[in-house]
């Protein structure tokens, strides 16, 4: 049996290593100005294939949709048809738009499924293998999306399948995504993927996803229900059975995108719309924005001990309400209310020191995380639609489990749930009751697709992967342009920092003075060293109506625009 399947993985996989038909080529622009419509992701192809849609009469919606399908190609680690994500939009005529499309627990979880017998949690089963996979919720926000779209499905998914039947060549950090996950692929799959070949991959090699293209020509013809009812849905439940998961038909046809009220608050005159619970991002963002419109940031300067101390404060104490309280709305009762009036939030500043940072046992309990590969687009269009979307597998390659035949991930976001309250999960947050697993129940998330109104007109729209450092990585974005008078592109490429309650330690980037440094460890922080935080893709509209583009150093992000 070891050497037929030696045998069928070299048969399998060298057609799949073999140069392309004219696979798709592309460069990646970071910075950007134009006047008509512009985007920007993670990748450059998915970006010019939301540009394609604008320019063939196309607006923001169509393009949002062009690029999930096209992230969920040339993407892999997080832009996905398996996953879920959250979509903040503002129409050109002023109203709002908010779309939860995050996974759900199946209906045979339970709060106990990822405990052994003496009730510890099992290390890993809530992130590789089935068990860690919700019910994915991407295909269904792309189709709660369509009816605001003008062009046809066939036009704003056909980009996708070439794209994955012709292939495209991978990038330096592709290639060493791919290869760093390699045993994972092969120990999750019974069968050969696309993503995993007999040499290692290096920058330059073509990758060519024939089993996607499939998927994505049945939801052209099909559309949703080819995913949740058809072939799809019982491919996705074949392999769950095979495998140990518990994802069923039934729960892929019960799935349903929440259509919810954005959240909007204002800071220092800007009116900030961004996605409401399940994403704890609105909550900390307004909490931590509140705080520091009673002090002048501007004066303390950007990278400055006091700038980052009051902000890693005021951090500190959100995530601490973020683990107590926060988790689906629409299972649990969360004293929104409460959490975001000034009279409690100052209550929370009794205990702050400009001189000394608070100790997170001194915060408490005021009685929560999940990966980093996420994956943000954001969009306008020429009529000033704009739409910013966040979406996610949770961990690189979500559970490495490839659908047999369909090829495309599915996610591990039950490891977003509490596995078991007060206990951390993988990535170091703390979780409560309030987020605990239920059948049909949505994960807490940190995911913040936001958009920023100057004069009641748009000015930012932006958001970042980066697991609990989503929250803090916009903000920063956003202090940085409002606060300390920043281009944006300074804005998106200056070092970051995160505090998130627990663990109690401000993770800095490099390039943070030195002498700030020392003085936040003189105010008592323990400081431990990030290679990045969040990977931020942001639009900003010039007072002149032209856009600019930005995508972040920190990955491939790129913009297009006409």
């Amino acid at each position: 049996m070891k050497n037929f399947l030696s045998v069928y993985l070299v048969l399998y996989l060298i057609p799949l290593c073999l140069p392309a038909q004219n696979p798709a080529s592309y460069r990646i622009v970071k910075n950007q100005r134009s006047r008509n419509g512009m985007v920007v992701s993670a990748h450059p192809l998915a970006s010019e294939a939301g540009i394609a849609v604008l320019q063939k009469g196309g607006n923001a919606f169509d393009a949002a949709i062009a690029v999930q399908f096209a992230l969920a190609v040339v993407y892999p680690q997080a832009g996905n048809l398996g996953g879920g994500g959250f979509l903040v939009a503002r129409f050109s005529d002023g109203r709002l738009l908010a779309l939860d499309f995050r996974e759900t627990a199946p209906a045979a979880a339970t709060p106990k499924m990822f405990l052994d017998s003496s009730g510890n949690p099992v290390p890993w089963r809530s992130l590789k293998g089935p068990l860690a996979a919700g019910t994915p919720g991407t295909v269904d926000g792309i189709f709660a999306t369509l009816p605001h779209a003008r062009l046809p499905l066939k036009e704003l998914v056909e980009p996708a399948i070439n794209l994955a039947k012709k292939g495209f060549r991978i990038t330096r950090r592709e290639a060493e995504s791919l290869n760093r996950n390699r045993e994972n692929f092969l120990r999750h799959n019974q069968f050969p993927v696309a993503f995993v070949k007999n040499t290692p991959w290096k920058e330059g090699d073509i990758l060519r996803q024939p089993d996607l293209a499939v998927t994505l020509e049945k939801i052209k013809e099909g559309g949703r229900d080819s995913f949740y009812c058809g072939s799809t849905a019982q491919a996705i439940e074949q392999v769950m059975k095979q495998a140990g998961g518990i994802i069923t038909r039934q729960d892929l046809k019960n799935y349903r995108t929440v259509e919810r009220k954005p959240d909007t608050f204002s800071y220092r005159g800007y009116k900030v719309i961004t996605m409401p619970l399940p994403s704890s991002g609105s909550i900390i963002l307004r909490q931590v924005l509140s705080i520091l419109s009673w002090y002048p940031v501007r004066n303390y300067g950007f990278a400055s001990s006091a700038a980052i101390h009051l902000m890693a404060e005021a951090e500190r104490r959100s995530y601490a309400d973020r683990a107590r309280y926060l988790g689906d709305p629409d299972f649990i009762p969360v004293p929104i209310a409460l959490l975001t009036n000034p009279e409690y939030l100052k209550k929370r500043m009794e205990n702050y020191s400009p001189e000394k940072a608070t100790q997170s046992s001194a915060v408490g309990y005021s009685h929560a995380d999940e990966a980093t590969e996420t994956t943000h687009f954001s969009v306008i269009d020429a009529e000033g639609n704009a739409v910013s979307v966040t979406t996610t597998l949770n961990g690189s390659y979500g559970c490495f489990l490839v659908v047999p035949g369909r090829g495309f991930l599915l996610n591990n976001e039950m490891d977003d749930f509490s596995i078991k309250p007060g206990f951390p999960n993988a990535y170091g947050a703390l979780g409560g009751k309030a987020n605990a697993i239920e059948p049909g129940k949505r994960m807490l998330s940190s995911m913040s697709p936001t958009i920023v109104l100057a004069e009641n007109k748009p000015f930012l729209i932006l958001g970042s992967p980066g697991g609990t450092t989503i929250p803090t990585t916009i903000l920063q974005v956003i202090v940085n342009v409002i606060d300390f008078g920043m281009p944006l592109k300074e804005a998106v490429f200056a070092p970051r920092f995160h505090h998130q309650w627990m663990p109690d330690q401000i993770l800095m980037e490099k390039g943070f003075p030195q002498k700030t440094m020392e003085e936040l460890k003189k105010k008592g922080h323990y400081i431990s060293e990030a290679r990045a935080l969040g990977s931020i893709n942001a639009i900003m509209v010039h007072a002149d109506g032209t856009y600019e583009g930005v995508g972040d150093r920190r990955g491939d992000n790129s913009v297009a625009s006409y």
